[in-house]
C-alpha cells in the first residue's frame, strides 16, 4: 500500500475485472460490510461488536452527525500530487488514520489482534492495542514486526501494582504512546449483551494481558488453571474503578515516559483540564455509542473541543467513522487524526488479516479521492469551510 497511490486501488480492481473478470471478494462499500460480518459471526459475537448502550440512540447520533455534514467540493485546483501524511504525537503516519482499540477480537476471528497488527503494520498505520485483547501485548508486538507503530490502550486497573506492571511490559515491548480510556470505569447498559447474558471476559476471553501479568497472578491464591473462576473474579474486582479523578493522572505520568492520550473526552472543560494536567492528547469519543445512551454525537462535540485546546495538544477523533469520506469530515473539523474501530472488526470477521487489509485499502483510497475531488492536496488544507450542514 504505497501512500503515493492509495487511490490507484480502484484502478487495480477495474483492471482485474477487465483481464480476469475477477471482482473483489469483499464489498468495497464499507458501510455494507457489517452485513457480511453479521453472517460470519455468532449472534453473541455480532451483538457484542455492533451493539450500543440502551436503545442505541448514541450509535445513531454518531452516524447522523457524520451524514449531516456535506462536503462542498472546490473546482480547478491542481490536485495531481497529494500528500496525506501527518505527524501526530511523534508518530509519522502515511495518512492521518489509526486503528482504534477494539477488545476481545478472538470472538470475531481466531487470529484476533494478531491479524489486525499484521495488517496495520503492512499499511504503516498505528494500531492502538486494547488492554482487553485476546492475545498478550507481547504476542501482538511480535506479530506487528520491526518498525511498526505500537500504541497501547489502558483500561486503568484498580490495583496500582498491576497498573505499573502493565505499563512496564508495554514499554519493554516497544509501545510508545499510551491511550487511557476514561469512559469505561463501569460497563454501560448494553441490552444486546444482557439479553444473551454474554460477557466474554467471564469466559476468560479478552483478559490475556491480565492472566499473563506477574502482578495480577501474585494476587491469586491458586494458579489460573486450578481456579479459573477466582481469576475471573480477581479481574472483575480490579477492572471497575469509578473512583479515579484527575489527580490520579500524576501516577500514570510517573510510570510512563512517552506521550499520554486521554480517550473519551466530549466536553471542552475536560479537554482544557487534560491540557492543564500535562497530557499530550485527547480522543474525542463516546466509545462508539457503547457507554451512555443519548450522549452527544462525538462529531458534534469535536469543534468545541478543538477550539478549546487545538494546537496545544493533539486532538484525535473516533465514533461512527466508517468511510474515507467520514475521515475527511473529522479532519475538516479539526481532528489531527482519526481512529477507526468497528469497520476493521467487520473486515476481520469477513476475511481475517486480508479482510482488515481490504478495509484499510478501501478506506485510504476513498480518503485520497475525497481529498482530491474536494479540491485539496493534503489534510492540512482541510478546514470547516469544506463542509455544509
Amino acid at each position: 500500500m504505497s501512500p503515493e497511490s492509495y487511490s490507484s486501488f480502484q484502478n487495480e480492481i477495474y483492471l482485474q475485472g477487465l483481464l480476469t473478470e475477477q471482482v473483489p471478494e469483499l464489498t468495497t462499500d464499507l458501510q455494507a460490510l457489517e452485513d457480511t460480518a453479521r453472517q460470519a459471526l455468532s449472534p453473541s459475537a455480532y451483538g457484542y461488536v455492533a451493539g450500543g448502550a440502551g436503545g442505541g440512540a448514541t450509535v445513531r447520533a454518531n452516524r447522523e452527525a457524520l451524514d449531516r455534514r456535506r462536503v462542498v467540493p472546490r473546482m480547478l485546483r491542481d490536485v495531481g500530487t497529494r500528500d496525506l501524511s501527518r505527524t501526530v504525537l511523534g508518530t509519522r503516519m502515511p495518512a492521518p488514520v489509526a486503528l482504534a482499540p477494539v477488545g476481545v477480537l478472538s470472538i470475531v476471528h481466531p487470529d484476533g489482534e494478531l491479524a489486525v497488527a499484521r495488517a496495520a503494520a503492512k499499511a504503516g498505520l498505528p494500531m492502538v492495542l486494547s488492554t482487553a485483547s485476546s492475545y498478550t501485548l507481547e504476542e501482538v508486538a511480535e506479530a506487528s514486526g520491526e518498525g511498526s507503530s505500537r500504541w497501547f490502550q489502558l483500561y486503568w486497573p484498580k490495583d496500582r501494582e498491576v497498573t505499573v506492571s502493565m505499563l512496564q511490559r508495554a514499554e519493554a515491548a516497544g509501545y510508545h504512546t499510551l491511550v487511557i480510556t476514561l469512559d469505561t470505569w463501569l460497563l454501560g447498559w448494553r441490552p444486546t449483551d444482557l439479553d444473551r447474558a454474554y460477557l466474554p471476559f467471564l469466559q476468560r476471553t479478552g483478559i490475556a494481558n491480565y492472566l499473563s501479568d506477574p502482578a495480577f497472578l501474585a494476587g491469586l491464591d491458586k494458579p489460573v488453571e486450578e481456579d479459573p473462576l477466582a481469576a475471573v473474579a480477581h479481574w472483575a474486582d480490579m477492572f471497575a474503578d469509578p473512583t479515579k479523578t484527575w489527580q490520579d493522572l500524576a501516577f500514570i505520568r510517573e510510570h510512563w515516559s512517552g506521550p499520554i492520550v486521554l480517550k473519551g473526552v466530549l466536553h471542552a472543560d475536560d479537554a482544557r483540564r487534560a491540557r492543564d494536567e500535562g497530557m499530550d492528547g485527547i480522543v474525542v469519543s463516546n466509545h462508539g455509542g457503547r457507554q451512555v445512551d443519548g450522549a452527544v454525537a462525538a462529531l458534534d462535540a469535536l469543534p468545541e473541543v478543538v477550539d478549546a485546546v487545538g494546537g496545544e495538544l493533539a486532538v484525535l477523533f473516533d465514533s461512527g467513522v466508517r468511510t474515507g469520506a467520514d475521515v475527511v469530515k473529522a479532519l475538516a473539523l479539526g481532528a489531527d487524526s482519526v481512529l477507526i474501530g468497528r469497520t476493521y472488526a467487520y473486515g476481520l470477521a469477513s476475511g481475517g488479516e486480508e479482510g482488515v487489509t481490504h478495509v484499510l485499502r478501501c478506506l485510504l483510497a476513498e480518503l485520497d479521492l475525497t481529498v482530491a475531488l474536494s479540491g485539496h492536496r493534503s489534510p492540512d488544507e482541510l478546514g470547516p469551510d469544506l463542509l455544509a450542514g
